[in-house]
Parts: structure tokens; sequence; C-alpha cells
């Protein structure tokens, strides 16, 4: 039998791929999501399932839990006609038109276009206590600019674990909140640059402490403080902390592309300037898995509304549907010269 064939599947669902759902129904392009399922610390909604109040989402002037924000934009495209399936995708075929999509268990079916908005998964240290406090809003983040200005965290010793840039960012971010940022690295020296590295030893409310790893995060229903071994000496200590900002990293979700993509060295989807369109014609990319810069919901949702008006003007352009209104202040000096 022939597979079935959708204007536009989008992969994800998180803040890019709900609005670019809401986006896309209300061009009566009739999109499918893919919303994926729970693996692990890895759920349906992406990374702001694991926060618990939300601040600087605009719309919200009080504070709004991820699941709850994640439920709402979810509830909108839904509203407009977004078809939702709760699989992930287990491959994809890029090298023809239509596009095969294969779900976990579902029949594969073919796209005219593709948005792919999975997101990027945040490195945890791994252990049970660390993943049990972030689930629970315990204190636990990996997001300092997410969460670091919410009350919890205010005039309290903040820790942070990393040692490059990102790292560097974070502790710099919470000294504007805490009353003290401990850094705690693996290593003797930090991987950051130099730049980064000299701002954040010279700042007053910033200790490091040098060759130390996280073995247990302590707290029951909140985080108290972090058990920690020497890595030279294996020597134990114990420290006091009020919350614990984990940057050691974030890792695109892209293993089921199988490189059909461009890819930055880092592994997040390369996409034209300013738009949201990828080495393959018809497939756009938005969110966190072409973001390693900004990483807020809010950008997310933008480049998931433009992977949305990118993908209905290519299928106007082969047919299908009507062309949005998208002109650049470049096409209509061109249209008013053609015209003269």
């Amino acid at each position: 039998m022939p597979l079935s064939t959708e204007n536009i599947v989008i992969i994800g669902s998180g803040p890019a791929a709900w609005t670019a759902a809401i986006y896309a129904a209300r061009a009566n392009l009739k999109p499918l999501v893919f919303e994926g399922e729970p693996v692990g610390t890895e759920l349906p909604g992406g990374q702001l399932m694991l926060t618990t109040d939300i601040e600087n989402f605009p719309g919200f002037p009080e504070p709004i839990s991820g699941p709850e924000l994640m439920d709402r934009v979810k509830a909108q495209a839904v509203h407009h006609g977004t078809r939702v399936v709760s699989e992930l995708i287990r491959e994809v075929d890029f090298s023809q038109r239509p596009f095969t999509v294969t779900p976990n268990y579902s029949e594969p079916l073919q796209a005219h276009t593709v948005i792919v908005a999975t997101g990027a998964a945040a490195k945890w240290i791994g252990l049970d206590s660390e993943l049990r406090l972030a689930q629970q809003g315990g204190g636990v983040s990996a997001c300092a600019v997410c969460d670091g200005a919410m009350p919890f965290y205010r005039n309290k010793r903040l820790a942070v674990v990393g040692g490059g840039d990102t790292a560097m960012e974070e502790a710099m971010y919470l000294t504007k909140f805490a009353s003290e940022v401990v850094i705690i690295h693996r290593r003797d020296s930090f991987r950051a640059s130099k730049v980064m590295a000299n701002r954040v030893l010279a700042h007053p409310k910033v200790r490091v402490l040098w060759n130390s790893q996280v073995t247990d995060v302590v707290g029951d229903e909140f985080i108290t403080g972090l058990k920690l071994a020497d890595t030279v000496t294996g020597a134990v200590s114990e420290i006091a902390v009020g919350g614990l900002f984990v940057a050691i990293g974030h890792t695109p979700n892209t293993r089921f592309l199988k490189g059909q993509l461009d890819v930055t060295e880092h592994g997040y989807i390369k996409v034209s300037s300013w738009r949201t369109a990828t080495s393959v014609d018809g497939v756009f990319a938005a969110g966190d898995v072409i973001d390693d810069y900004y990483r807020q919901a809010i950008t997310s949702a933008g480049t998931g509304c433009m992977a949305a008006l990118e993908a209905e003007r290519w299928l106007a352009h082969h047919g299908i549907g009507e062309t949005p209104v998208l002109e650049t202040g470049e096409s209509s000096i061109a249209a008013a010269a053609a015209e003269g």
C-alpha cells in the first residue's frame, strides 16, 4: 500500500515545535506533530518539563511552571487543528521527495516538508539524587539564566559544576543573586577562554574548588549540600549549598537523522543566516537543536514561528497551499522597480 503523505511533519514537543504547529495549523496545513515519549529524564515538552517556575516568558506576569506552559501551548496547537502522535521518530529519509518518516511503532509515512525541533538534552552528572531533585524542583538546574533569578535561589550559596565558557557565564550570572558562587571543577584549570576565566576568578563573590567532583547531592525535598571527592587525593568533603547548576554542556537530539543534515562541530543543525532552512531543501529546523547560544523558551518559540512560515512558503511554491505574506524590504523594492 502507498504511504500516506502529510503536508508538514513536526518532530519535537518543546516551544519551537508547538509554535510551529500553531502557525502551520492556522495556515490550514494540518500539521502532524510527533511529540516523542519519556526516555529517562527526557520528557515530551523538552527541558521546560524540569523547570518549576518560569518568570521570563512574555504574557505571564505571575510565574508559570514549565509543564503547565507546555500543556497550554500544546492545547493551543491542538485547538487549531494540530494532530499529535506520542512517539519518537526512529529514522528519516531525506534522500528523495516526499520525505519518509519512520516512527518507533507506527507505520512509516511521507511528508512534503519536515520541521526538526527536537531540542538539546542537558548533560547531567548522572547521580540519582541530582536527577530526582531536578525533576521535582528541588534546587537543581541545568540553566542559570532560566532559573537563577527565582526567589528560591536568592542570597544563598550556589554551586556551579563545570569548567567551560558556559560554566563561566552561568557563574557570572548567578553573582547577581547569590551570596556566594562556588565553582566545582574536576581539573586544576578551566577549559574556558582566558578572558572568561579571568573575569570569573577576579569576582569577589566567586570561589573555585579545584580537582573536585560531586559524588552526591544532599537533600530530600530541597538541596542542602553536596558531597565532594578530591580527584587527586580521593579525600571526601561536604559543602552546604542552596542550589546546584550543572553546566557541563548539552547534546543536540539529532542521532535519528544519521548525518542527513549538515551540523556544526558540536552537533547542532546548521541553518541559513536568519532563516531555518537546513542543508536539505524542504527540511527546516528550530529551537535548541539549532541554538547553542540563547537556549531560551522564547527564542525557541520564535524560530518555531519562522520554520512554519518558511515551510508554508516552500509548500506554496510547490503548488500546495497559499503563499504567506513574507515580503522583505528588498523584495518590495525589486517589485516596484519591475513595475516601473
